[in-house]
């Protein structure tokens, strides 16, 4: 590749541009494997929780998880550990409508945030939903 024009003061891949490329642009390729990376965890994890490690509410529904059901790990994302955490959480807003974390997958299926899986887990639904058997948890 060659040399990168410009980019933000922020670690996120979707920031880099090469407005002189007639090629997809950097931005396009970046966004397209930020794509591929979330679609490919959501797939693969019985449980996926995109979370920021400071965030109360991540902990939060990382434990509810954790210790109900220590028999499915969650596949967990730090977004502020990451580089590419402005860029995931950017696609999962425009995938989910939530630009908020945690934000929580299980069985592919969005769940929401933590208050959300905390009504589910209340109200008994998170456990069917959690042993439901997924054809693409498997490898």
């Amino acid at each position: 590749m060659g040399a990168i024009p410009s980019s933000s003061s922020t670690a996120g891949l979707s920031q880099v541009t090469d407005p002189s490329s007639s090629n997809p642009s950097s931005r396009q390729m970046a966004q397209q494997s930020i794509k591929e990376l979330v679609e490919s965890a959501i797939a693969e994890n019985k449980i996926t929780i995109f979370s920021k490690s400071w965030c109360g509410y991540s902990a939060r529904a990382k434990k509810l998880v954790a210790s109900n059901y220590p028999e499915y790990p969650a596949k967990v994302f730090e977004l502020d550990l990451i580089e590419e955490g402005p860029d995931i959480q950017s696609y999962l807003q425009s995938k989910t409508g939530q630009g908020t974390v945690p934000n929580i997958f299980i069985n592919q299926q969005h769940v929401g945030g933590s208050s959300d899986l905390t009504a589910l887990q209340n109200s008994g639904g998170l456990k069917k939903l959690v042993e439901q058997d997924s054809q693409s948890t498997k490898l």
